[in-house]
């Protein structure tokens, strides 16, 4: 009974320990959470509970050598500022909150091109001036998410597919580094990212202004 006793009270202790060295990963996979909620409805709060897990989210791939994961959400920072203006105060008077639209072909292979540049230019200054193990994966996850996270600002709903494949990518970089609260919130957006598509897609055939904008 003793032996019980001793080695409930050492598991309780390593978790107990395990929590207190990860709370601020752990809070930012939940605060993820909630976003990525929020953004699959297509609410503007999203861009609130975005803008919390990207602070976090420097911190935690700062501390985990993911220099260029860290750099993005700088960049998120600044993004879910101009996300929330721009769904808020889309342009239009006659517009409330900007709606869903489609990409069109000419802007897609110009985001394409511009993603691969961007993932051309982040590998090479992870491999010259940092010492990233990961530099490929992590050039790739930081370039196409760049161009997702703008997509997702001018609320154009084929970003879901991009999230989709990135997401894919990253369980994989972080499982190597050993990040498994994070590797269960990438997991899970990768279920939600084709949950979120499908659902925008069902916004967008039944908003009501369905010859918006395209970008």
């Amino acid at each position: 009974m003793h032996f019980f006793v001793v080695t409930f009270i050492q598991i309780v202790s390593e978790i107990l320990r395990w929590l207190f060295n990860n709370y601020i990963e752990i809070l930012a996979t939940l605060t993820g959470m909630i976003y990525l909620l929020y953004s699959i409805e297509g609410k503007i709060q999203l861009w609130f509970f975005g803008l919390i897990t990207s602070s976090l989210y420097i911190y935690v791939f700062y501390s985990s050598g993911i220099y260029a994961d860290m750099a993005i959400n700088i960049y998120y920072v600044f993004i879910s500022i101009y996300g929330w203006y721009h769904w808020k105060y889309p342009g239009r008077k006659s517009i409330k909150e900007l709606p869903i639209s489609r990409l069109k072909f000419k802007t897609g292979l110009t985001l394409l091109l511009v993603s691969l540049l961007l993932f051309l230019a982040i590998a090479i200054l992870l491999i010259e001036f940092t010492d990233s193990v990961i530099p490929w994966g992590d050039a790739f996850t930081t370039a196409f998410s760049i161009t997702a996270t703008w997509m997702l600002a001018r609320k154009i709903m084929e970003h879901w597919l991009i999230w989709i494949l990135v997401d894919l990518v990253s369980v994989i970089l972080y499982i190597y580094k050993g990040l498994y609260p994070t590797v269960i919130l990438f997991i899970l957006y990768t279920t939600l990212a084709i949950a979120g598509y499908l659902q925008w897609r069902k916004l967008w055939k039944t908003q009501s202004d369905t010859r918006s904008e395209s970008y």
